[in-house]
């Protein structure tokens, strides 16, 4: 293979290009208007959510998110220690102290187990992070009647899992009081950066809305009836998005063979663990796993034309915050967690040319 295979890479095509073409000779806004209500139509039409705010990213979504459910500076709230840093980032960055909870070992979910033994008097939501597209072992109503009875939030961040279900058949991010989307470049779908959120409630997405456009009472004017901020997208964001999500379907079946691709032909490899994924439910992102020797079996692949991308290691031993605790299974896979190249381009050849290097790599 003479082309180097990146672990992750957004695809754009014609359409998108045709489309901010066609929009630029128009004379359009720019800025968020008719073609970001188009997008954002499509993805709740998509997830099933009443409502869907697009915003700037997937990080400030969670930020908003956080802001529109009136949490305060103090307030303490659980976060997976096993998670992209962005979601505790999001919610320091508004005072927001995040409690870090171990995750479980087949799901990289939160452990409900221990999200239960952590909630004292200053605990005022649970984030629940979609890891790659999975949901917990513990069935999400759960989590959602533990809120309920400890009067909490329930936030869903759904970064990595557009396309993904809970077994009843609502999409991820539906469930809880607010759910997040990112389309940043490594996603299924990607305007370059932004993010979407989910809710049923109305009164927090007249919220959302206010907070996200400098608290303006309404759109297209000047009278400002509350503190709010701009977080807003763009309609050369939405474009892209269209005709991104014009092309979701297609996606979704690709990430899935990809992903069972990698399954069955590393299956023989005693020194690799594919984190499982129910395809019924779940369109895996991107292809996790355990592995031996981690360090050099990236040095070997790379060498071999072959990107990969150590997985997130445990926030609470991240310099920024230091926070002390025994976390096993995000420290484990801190140390041991790799992804594969798992990109929508990526050819059959190209996955086994990968699984062949890497078996030659354990034959050594």
């Amino acid at each position: 293979m003479k082309k180097f295979i990146m672990q992750m890479q957004p695809l754009f095509g014609k359409e998108e290009s045709d489309a901010l073409t066609e929009y630029m000779s128009e004379g359009g806004f720019l800025t968020e208007f008719k073609k970001t209500e188009i997008f954002e139509s499509m993805i709740r039409e998509f997830t099933g959510a009443k409502h869907c705010i697009v915003t700037n990213s997937g990080t400030i979504s969670l930020t908003v998110a956080a802001l529109a459910l009136s949490l305060k500076p103090g307030d303490e709230v659980l976060v997976p220690n096993y998670t992209m840093i962005a979601t505790p980032n999001s919610l320091k960055l508004v005072g927001i102290r995040p409690i870090f909870v171990d995750v479980e070992p087949e799901t990289l979910c939160i452990d409900f187990e221990k999200v239960q033994s952590l909630i004292t008097k200053k605990t005022k939501a649970i984030v629940l992070v979609s890891a790659n597209g999975r949901y917990p072992k513990t069935d999400i109503i759960e989590f959602k009647k533990l809120a309920f009875e400890k009067n909490l939030f329930l936030i869903e961040d759904a970064a990595q899992s557009l396309g993904s279900y809970y077994p009843n058949g609502r999409h991820i991010g539906t469930v809880g009081n607010i759910g997040c989307i990112s389309f940043s470049t490594p996603k299924i779908i990607s305007t370059g950066q932004g993010g979407a959120i989910l809710t049923d409630d109305e009164t927090i997405a007249h919220k959302i809305r206010r907070l996200k456009d400098f608290g303006r009472s309404s759109g297209g004017n000047d009278y400002h009836s509350s503190i709010g901020y701009n977080f807003k997208f763009t309609d050369l964001q939405a474009v892209i998005g269209i005709e991104q999500m014009k092309k979701l379907p297609g996606r979704l079946i690709r990430k899935k063979k990809i992903w069972q691709m990698f399954k069955d032909k590393l299956s023989n490899i005693d020194q690799i663990k594919l984190f499982s994924h129910n395809l019924k439910y779940t369109t895996p992102w991107f292809i996790d796993s355990i592995v031996e020797n981690r360090s050099a079996l990236i040095t070997y692949l790379k060498e071999q034309g072959i990107g990969t991308r150590p997985m997130y290691p445990p926030i609470n031993e991240q310099v920024a915050y230091k926070d002390p605790g025994i976390h096993p299974v995000s420290q484990f896979v801190g140390i041991n967690g790799l992804w594969f190249p798992s990109m929508i381009q990526i050819t059959d050849d190209e996955i086994d040319y990968i699984v062949g290097k890497i078996e030659d790599f354990y034959r050594q």
